[in-house]
């Protein structure tokens, strides 16, 4: 009966143990979390989501959008093209990354190219900031044909950079939701093909 009773005697211990620690641990995580901005929960809520639904970290990161039926590659880019014009960012460059799978296997490969645009003064203002943002310089689209040859924009879901920690100084955040608003435009004329 003693060794019963030391034994719940250990496990009330552990127990009480744990609770100091998850106690002091949740006062620490609380005053890490306090300052992030109001949609951080809202943004890790759908990535999670989407972690859960498709099992793919990467598929739960990014945005992507089905090009209309019919349009080329070349649609594709003429229209993002014209929207990149009237939004005013900057095309810094482009990688056709098919072609460069075509010259190593000496192979066909479906259409795969990466769009990079960039607006300079933004840029300037995130990594003032934070030098880790130059991770997401510069703003990519990636234009590419599926297995079944669908063709699909996608680029990064730019919420957890905008949304996903502490909140971003007001001049920052209205910089950034501008780039990601062109972004989406982009995107959209490039899946619709309208110019």
């Amino acid at each position: 009966m003693s060794m019963v009773k030391n034994i719940f005697a250990v496990i009330g211990f552990l127990a009480v143990v744990l609770l100091i620690a998850v106690a002091v641990r949740g006062k620490n995580i609380y005053t890490s979390v306090k300052d992030f901005d109001p949609q951080a929960w809202e943004v890790y809520a759908d990535m999670t989501g989407r972690l859960l639904e498709s099992g793919s970290a990467a598929e739960a990161t990014v945005w992507k959008m089905q090009v209309q039926e019919g349009l080329k590659p070349e649609d594709v880019e003429a229209a993002m093209k014209s929207a990149m014009i009237e939004h005013n960012i900057k095309d810094v460059g482009e990688l056709p990354l098919y072609k460069q799978v075509e010259a190593a296997t000496g192979k066909p490969y479906r259409f795969v190219k990466i769009y990079m645009f960039c607006s300079a003064l933004t840029a300037a203002l995130m990594l003032n900031y934070d030098k880790a943002y130059s991770a997401y310089l510069p703003c990519r689209v990636t234009l590419l044909e599926d297995e079944t040859g669908k063709l699909w924009l996608y680029t990064l879901n730019m919420d957890l950079m905008i949304h996903g920690g502490k909140s971003l100084p007001p001049e920052l955040k209205e910089e950034a939701i501008k780039v990601k608003e062109t972004i989406l435009a982009i995107m959209q004329r490039g899946a619709s093909g309208a110019f």
